[in-house]
């Protein structure tokens, strides 16, 4: 599926992107720490931008490892079912993610929209204005929402056309002895 294949790449640049601004938080880290023997290097703030950026990374990372099928499932009974019932199942995970991506997006966004409204900052030195991170935050699992979405309708589109090889390759569970098939 085209859509299921966008999302897929979209999701893998992403993961680049995070890749990359995680590697400069550890730059950003280890300035700090050699600052503190060679007081030119230091930067301040860094364990509070690094909770920032792991924050808003890891709510990326979720819908990278979603298209990637690397979230941790249990496959005692999938395996042993036809092709329509772990196509079933593949549905039910998707669909139960996609409720916990809703849920926490929408309390999300009220906690951005509170600080918003309050023009709340942090209570640190830095005083950085909280709707900075947070609205990385909440586009995170905006877009985890989205890929969910997408994931789980792509699934149940191929599910219904009976394509189940194509139901495994985008939402089963990869086996270490190979795909079920």
């Amino acid at each position: 599926m085209h859509i299921a294949d966008l999302v897929k790449t979209l999701n893998r640049w992403i993961a680049l992107i995070c890749g990359v601004v995680l590697m400069i938080t550890v730059a950003l880290i280890l300035s700090e720490v050699v600052g503190r023997r060679i007081p030119f290097f230091r930067v301040g703030g860094a364990d509070e931008l690094a909770g920032y950026v792991m924050a808003g990374i890891a709510t990326w990372g979720f819908s990278y490892a979603l298209v990637e099928r690397a979230h941790v499932r249990i496959d005692l009974v999938h395996a042993k079912l036809p092709a329509p019932g772990r196509a079933l199942f593949d549905m039910i995970a998707l669909a139960s993610v996609l409720c916990v991506a809703v849920l926490v997006a929408y309390y999300a966004y009220d906690v951005l929209a509170k600080s918003v409204e309050r023009g709340s900052r942090s209570n640190t030195p830095m005083a950085i204005q909280l709707w900075i991170p947070q609205v990385i935050w909440f586009a995170g699992w905006a877009w985890m929402t989205l890929t969910a979405s997408a994931m789980l309708a792509c699934t149940v589109i191929l599910a219904f056309s009976r394509q189940w090889n194509l139901v495994t390759d985008l939402s089963g569970i990869p086996l270490e002895t190979g795909e079920v098939s």
